[in-house]
C-alpha cells in the first residue's frame, strides 16, 4: 500500500490532496489539532472511497507530531508522501510589517511553520531513506519569494522553511528520495487579500501529485492564475 500525511490537513487544499492521492489508490493520513474536523474529512473520503485515518496532533507540540506520524506509518505500513501545510495560519497569529516585527512576533510562525516541518520530517525521512524512495513537498504563500509588508513576521518564516526544503532537496539528490517547496500565490476557496486573485483547492492539488509522481529535480513549483 502507499500512503499519503497531510500535516495541517483541513477542508480547502488538505482535503484536495487527499482526493487527488486517495483517487490514485493511496491512504490519506489527516493530522492537524482539532479530532472533531478530521473526524469529518476521514468520513467525506469514505464516502468517496478513499481509505483515510485521522491523527490529531499539534503541530507546536513535536512530540505529538512525532508520535501522530508513527501511528499513521504503523497502520498504513509507512509514509510514503509527506505534504506539510502551514498556509492559512493568518487567523492565529499577530500580523506585523517588517518595521513592527519584535522578535516574538516571528518566533510563533518559526515554530509552527520552520520546525514544525523539519519535526515531520526527522519522523519520516528515515524510513524514505532505507528503502530509498519518497516524496516530502512543503508548502508556503508565495510571500516567501515576494514578501509583502503585511505579513512581514509570517513571509520571514516562511522564507525560512522554503530556503530550508530548497536545501533538503539538494542535499537529496540522487537518494531517491525528492523534497520540494510549492508557493501558492493565490488565496485559496475565497478572496482574503484584496487585488490576490483567488484559486479552488481542486485547481491547485494536482500540483503535488505531478511533483510527486515526475519526481523531476525540481526544488520549487509556485501556483499562479
Amino acid at each position: 500500500m502507499t500512503s499519503i500525511a497531510i500535516i495541517g490537513a483541513g477542508p480547502q487544499l488538505g482535503l484536495a490532496i487527499a482526493r487527488t492521492f486517495g483517487s490514485n489508490g493511496f491512504d490519506v493520513a489527516l493530522i492537524s489539532r482539532n479530532r472533531e474536523k478530521l473526524d469529518g474529512l476521514v468520513g467525506t473520503l469514505a464516502a468517496e472511497g478513499i481509505t483515510a485515518g485521522a491523527f490529531p496532533a499539534d503541530v507546536l507540540d513535536r512530540d505529538a507530531l512525532t508520535q501522530a506520524l508513527k501511528d499513521a506509518a504503523a497502520r498504513f505500513g509507512r509514509i510514503d508522501v509527506l505534504e506539510y501545510s502551514p498556509v492559512g495560519t493568518l487567523g492565529s497569529t499577530v500580523l506585523v510589517t517588517p518595521a513592527e516585527t519584535e522578535p516574538s512576533h516571528v518566533q510563533y510562525e518559526m515554530e509552527f511553520q520552520l520546525y514544525g516541518a523539519i519535526t515531520a520530517t526527522q519522523a519520516v525521512l528515515p524510513a524514505m531513506r532505507e528503502v530509498g524512495t519518497g516524496t516530502l513537498l512543503y508548502t508556503t504563500g508565495a510571500g516567501s519569494i515576494d514578501p509583502v509588508p503585511q505579513v512581514g513576521n509570517v513571509n520571514a518564516a516562511a522564507a525560512a522553511l522554503r530556503n530550508w526544503a530548497i536545501n533538503l532537496h539538494k542535499e537529496l539528490d540522487g537518494t531517491g528520495v525528492q523534497a520540494a517547496h510549492v508557493g501558492i500565490d493565490v488565496s485559496i476557496g475565497s478572496a482574503v487579500i484584496p487585488g490576490v486573485p483567488v484559486a479552488q483547492p481542486e485547481q491547485i492539488s494536482p500540483v503535488y501529485w505531478d511533483l510527486h509522481t515526475t519526481h523531476r529535480a525540481e526544488a520549487e513549483r509556485v501556483f499562479s492564475l
